[in-house]
C-alpha cells in the first residue's frame, strides 16, 4: 500500500504520525509541503477525500492567520485556499493519503485509521504518551 503524507517536519504531531507510519512497516511518500507548496487542485481533491472543508483544515495556532484576517466567519473558502497557496503553514498537518482514505491526522494516532496494520506495542509519542499498548490496542490520543 502506498501512503503519502504530507509532512512539516517541525511538528511532534506530523513526526509522531510519520514515525507511526515507518513502525508499522510502510516506507511512505513524503511531501514536504513547506518546501513544495500547495496548488488550488490538489488541496481541493485532499480536501474533498478527506471530508473537510478550507475552514476546518485552516491551521490557525502558530500560524499568520490571523495576521491575514483568516479567522473572520465571513472570509470565503476561495479566499482561505488563495492564502493557503501563499502560505503553505496556513493547512493543518499532517495529511495522509492512502488506498484506505484521506484524513488529517490530528491527533497523530488518528493515522491508525488508515494502516491495515500498525506497530508492535507498547508504542508512545515522542512526548511518551501510549498510543498502542503492550497489547496491540489503540489507547488515548
Amino acid at each position: 500500500m502506498t501512503i503519502v503524507i504530507h509532512h512539516n517536519p517541525d511538528c511532534c504531531t506530523s513526526r509522531n504520525a510519520l514515525r507511526l507510519i515507518r513502525d508499522a512497516g510502510y516506507n511512505p511518500v513524503v511531501v514536504p509541503y513547506l518546501e513544495t507548496g500547495w496548488t488550488r487542485p490538489q488541496l481541493q481533491a485532499l480536501f474533498a477525500a478527506a471530508g473537510l472543508t478550507p475552514r476546518q483544515a485552516l491551521r490557525e495556532r502558530r500560524s499568520p492567520a490571523a495576521e491575514l484576517g483568516l479567522l473572520k466567519p465571513d472570509v470565503s473558502d476561495e479566499a482561505l485556499l488563495d492564502a493557503m497557496i501563499q502560505h503553505p503553514i496556513l493547512v493543518e498537518r499532517p495529511i495522509v493519503a492512502c488506498s484506505r482514505g484521506v484524513k488529517l491526522c490530528r491527533p497523530s494516532g488518528a493515522v491508525l485509521d488508515l494502516l491495515e496494520q500498525w506497530p508492535a506495542g507498547p508504542w508512545a509519542k515522542e512526548d511518551g504518551q501510549i498510543v498502542i499498548d503492550g497489547d496491540g490496542n489503540r489507547v488515548g490520543d
